[in-house]
């Protein structure tokens, strides 16, 4: 009889508890690793986002400034490196590739009417960030970082394509005769020098026409067009005298009110007041590549850089006289620049005109009462709104308001302003309601926002101290320049753009 022997180990072989845990231990480790790597490229998705945008940033900010001598400088301030504006702390490091930002004159952009701006002779700017990420579960497999790139290329596409309108007006009064040692002339001559440099980067036709044909004044495809306005106000008869380079002022005459929804500026009648002295003119370059301004156009006269019969002129003067009051020639000049903008079709202009300007003052306002003009179209009041001897600089902020409300952008350049003054505004005037309004303020409320109000606080005899919170810029030449470069529109575009 056989006997029914038992092995144990028969039954260690039969037993199926916990024949899972090798498979659980081993599929954790993948799905762990594979969590772990897609972790990781989270992280590095994130982070060639975080460096794509500080590339497109960089080229952007070195398109905007391609007429500085120092865009490269600024693009890289706006990169990814260390130490500048996009930097990333997840970055273990970051670059520029070498050659780059690379300024480049694409034959695409320049078929579009857009040329190649000097000093850097190019229309595009194209740069290239590289920077490295550290991973943490990726390691493991012997992936110890990643290698980001990114590429963006931002020209300065249609920066001329929507003509631009920019009436100029400038102080005349009696304050701008002074002379402002820090610039090393009267501050009427620093004013005008400075508008000079704003037309020397302005384009008055398209790069692709070559050589601007001009007919009036206009060149054929006009683009930017320039008109200068003053306050006080001078006879229709005289105006000329500020062109023509005969040394002789023009006449003034007390403050006139146009009506401050007016689409026209056109006062007639030899002895009638008006603020414009020249038109909208783009004779003030040859071509839009000329380096120089045209010595024979009329705005180069008016600014001091024109020459007439082997003469250099003399420019626009200040006769001053009637004190300081110039909601009058801010509501005239938003009236031309209506009028110009509906001459060039309008909303249904393709593309559609801007309507730019530019405010140039202390935004000291006190006119005396003997200098207001009861003879035109509005009798003065003593309301306080316009037109009236008081609260004159109130009145300014709420002429700038109604340019901004029509869809001009308004530039303010404040020139000595002071902490103090607007001596004429002791009542809340509605819709301002800012009794004891300051010049500075004046200034600053007039732009259209902290980025377009600009001053120059060191004029030498004021004790200015308006700075602007919007930008840094304090000399005039420098203000102008730093418009210039506002003015530009720049977009990203493909790389592979030729």
């Amino acid at each position: 009889m056989m006997t029914n022997i038992k092995f144990p180990y028969r039954r260690f072989f039969r037993e199926q508890n916990g024949q899972i845990i090798p498979w659980v231990i081993l599929m954790s480790t993948i799905l762990l690793g594979i969590a772990g790597l897609i972790l990781d490229l989270g992280r590095a998705y994130i982070g060639s986002r975080e460096l794509q945008s500080a590339a497109d940033a960089a080229a952007l900010a070195g398109a905007q400034n391609l007429k500085s001598s120092n865009a490269g400088t600024i693009a890289k301030n706006y990169s990814a490196l260390t130490g500048s504006l996009n930097a990333q702390s997840s970055f273990t490091s970051s670059k520029m590739l070498t050659g780059y930002p690379k300024f480049k004159c694409l034959t695409t952009i320049t078929n579009m009417g857009v040329g190649c701006i000097a000093p850097n002779s190019a229309n595009a700017v194209q740069v290239i960030e590289q920077a490295t990420i550290p991973t943490f579960f990726s390691e493991v497999f012997g992936i110890g970082q990643m290698t980001l790139t990114a590429t963006s290329t931002a020209a300065v596409v249609g920066a001329r394509a929507a003509p631009m309108n920019i009436a100029i007006v400038i102080d005349t009064t009696a304050s701008m005769a002074t002379v402002d040692s820090n610039c090393g002339n009267t501050r009427l001559t620093c004013a005008l020098n400075g508008v000079q440099v704003l037309l020397a980067g302005l384009s008055p036709c398209s790069p692709a026409a070559g050589t601007c044909t001009v007919t009036n004044g206009v060149a054929a495809g006009a683009l930017d067009q320039v008109s200068i306005f003053t306050f006080p106000p001078v006879t229709v008869g005289t105006v000329a005298n500020d062109y023509n380079c005969g040394g002789t002022n023009p006449t003034i005459v007390p403050y006139t009110l146009p009506t401050y929804n007016a689409t026209s500026y056109a006062p007639s009648g030899s002895s009638t007041g008006t603020y414009e002295i020249t038109g909208f003119l783009s004779d003030y370059r040859t071509s839009d590549t000329a380096t120089s301004i045209n010595t024979s156009s009329d705005l180069s006269m008016t600014l001091g850089a024109g020459v007439k019969n082997s003469k250099s002129c003399p420019g626009m003067s200040d006769p001053g006289g009637d004190g300081t009051y110039y909601a009058g020639a801010i509501y005239a000049a938003q009236s031309a620049l209506i009028a110009q903008y509906n001459a060039e079709g309008g909303a249904n202009a393709v593309p559609v005109p801007q309507n730019i300007m530019i405010i140039l003052s202390d935004g000291e306002a006190n006119a005396s009462s003997s200098k207001m003009n009861s003879s035109s179209n509005a009798a003065w009041n003593t309301s306080g709104t316009y037109p009236s001897a008081i609260d004159q600089c109130q009145q300014a902020v709420e002429a700038a308001d109604y340019a901004k409300s029509e869809g001009t952008t308004v530039y303010s350049v404040a020139y000595g302003s002071e902490s103090s003054g607007c001596t004429t505004d002791s009542t809340n005037m509605s819709p301002i309601n800012q009794a004891n309004i300051t010049p500075c303020q004046v200034m600053s409320e007039i732009a259209s926002g902290p980025a377009y109000f600009y001053s120059d606080y060191n004029q030498s005899g004021s004790s200015s101290t308006c700075e602007s919170t919007g930008t840094s810029v304090s000399s005039l030449n420098d203000i102008f320049t730093a418009i210039i470069d506002d003015l530009l529109i720049v977009r990203l575009i493909p790389n592979s753009t030729t």
